[in-house]
């Protein structure tokens, strides 16, 4: 069986806003939800954005059932010790439902901004393998030993989540991810990247401009190409159906999850008929195309 999150950047929303989506998504049939970790909103720097551990912890206590995570964290904003510790204490208080998602930075202006994390994309990428194996000791994973385990210990298991699609990056997941998601505007790159994933499940985060019963696709379309059209083959529009065939697609390319962006951000009344008419009748795992 596939599984399906939200993917929710928490930019232009209120929290009320973002508690509002997660509890519809929860209710619509989706299996988790994934936040984005910037100090300021790409392309849109004056705009708002909340800060991405927050809205995850405050998200988890309003939910009872969503899996809770990030597209990605970014690795430059945290020590490893601290990342660790606040992993921990997530998965705790959400019984089991965090997900450590990391990445090592795709916004490079918000570096110089704010006086943080490394320009040279080659450092960041080999400071973000360092620190993996700083994690996992600090879990208590390394049995060579290293830095002395944090306490207390994880009560449940923190999948981790790796994004990227980079040669170096590629080495990190097949070393320590449980999840390798293909970001939407790198999709025409799954079928050659995906057999060197290793033993990394396969998720793709994808737009999709849903046109809903009654809706205008013309409308949908243009609207939806207006705003995301620069992510290519990263945005697909179309009614359930369509977006069943689409999905279903990609299910046959061992994409084991898929964290939908919605182009209408994420309205409640979409995310409720998207969860009735395409999670709640997508085909299971070996049904074929519907």
């Amino acid at each position: 069986m596939v599984e399906w999150y939200l993917f929710l950047p928490q930019v232009r929303l209120s929290t009320a806003d973002i508690v509002e989506r997660a509890r519809r998504a929860e209710a619509s049939g989706f299996d988790g939800i994934a936040f984005i970790d910037h100090l300021e909103a790409p392309g849109l720097p004056d705009e708002s954005i909340w800060e991405a551990m927050g809205i995850a912890g405050w998200v988890a206590a309003k939910t009872e059932r969503l899996r809770i995570g990030h597209l990605v964290l970014c690795d430059a904003f945290r020590h490893p010790a601290v990342l660790a510790k606040q992993a921990v204490t997530l998965s705790d208080v959400s019984q089991g439902r965090f997900e450590l998602g990391l990445g090592a930075g795709s916004w490079p202006a918000e570096f110089a901004r704010f006086e943080v994390g490394q320009q040279d994309p080659v450092a960041r990428v080999e400071q973000l393998g360092r620190h993996l194996d700083l994690i996992r000791r600090y879990w208590g994973d390394d049995p060579q030993g290293g830095p002395v385990p944090q306490a207390p210990r994880r009560s449940h298991p923190i999948p981790l989540v790796l994004g990227g699609t980079g040669s170096r990056m590629m080495e990190l997941v097949r070393r320590h991810a449980d999840w390798w998601n293909v970001p939407a505007n790198h999709l025409d790159k799954l079928p050659k990247l995906a057999p060197a994933a290793g033993t990394a499940r396969v998720s793709v985060q994808q737009m999709v401009g849903f046109v809903r019963a009654g809706g205008d696709p013309d409308k949908v379309r243009e609207v939806s190409a207006r705003r995301f059209g620069n992510l290519g083959s990263g945005l697909v529009c179309g009614d359930a159906g369509e977006l069943i065939a689409h999905f279903t697609g990609l299910a046959a390319q061992r994409v084991e999850r898929f964290y939908v962006w919605f182009a209408d951000f994420a309205v409640p009344d979409s995310l409720q008929e998207f969860g009735e008419t395409v999670i709640k009748t997508f085909p299971a795992a070996g049904d074929g195309p519907p």
